[in-house]
């Protein structure tokens, strides 16, 4: 496969680690380092996975630091999956309700957990207003292939 299948957007390409526009990734590295070495109150991260409950065949997530909201960008919410008790993960539907996620799949009827932009190239969209992505997360603890 080439690299132009891989491309996910403006900033990532799956088959270059070295993000061809430096500007966004140079933008977010300032604000970690003014927000933690320099300890100046600004925003720095996009939206963090808080929690989760589940309610009927539907799983509701919470975040911290969603400055501004959670925004969808550029279209329907990517990049999440759900499992039940098989623990085996299916593509899910996710939508913004208010200050949260829920997530939901029709062949996971009694989900128990969610996973987001968890794939070596996640196509992801979950923002904040402020423009800062959210980072991949688990609302599991299930053992990795990889883990010994």
């Amino acid at each position: 496969m080439g690299s132009e299948m891989c491309i996910r957007d403006s900033y990532g390409d799956c088959a270059d680690i070295h993000p061809k526009p430096k500007e966004p990734v140079g933008g977010r590295l300032a604000l970690a380092a003014r927000a933690i070495a320099y300890g100046q109150k600004t925003d720095h991260t996009g939206p963090l996975y808080k929690s989760m409950k589940v309610k009927g065949s539907e799983i509701v997530l919470s975040f911290d630091r969603a400055a501004g909201g959670l925004v969808a960008k550029g279209g329907p919410l990517k990049g999440f999956t759900i499992a039940g008790a098989t623990r085996r993960f299916v593509d899910a539907d996710a939508r913004i309700e208010g200050k949260t996620v829920v997530v939901s799949s029709p062949t996971v009827r009694e989900p128990v957990a969610v996973r987001y932009g968890w794939s070596d190239c996640p196509e992801v969209n979950l923002f904040d207003g402020t423009g800062l992505p959210a980072s991949p997360f688990r609302t599991d603890d299930f053992k990795m292939v990889t883990k010994p």
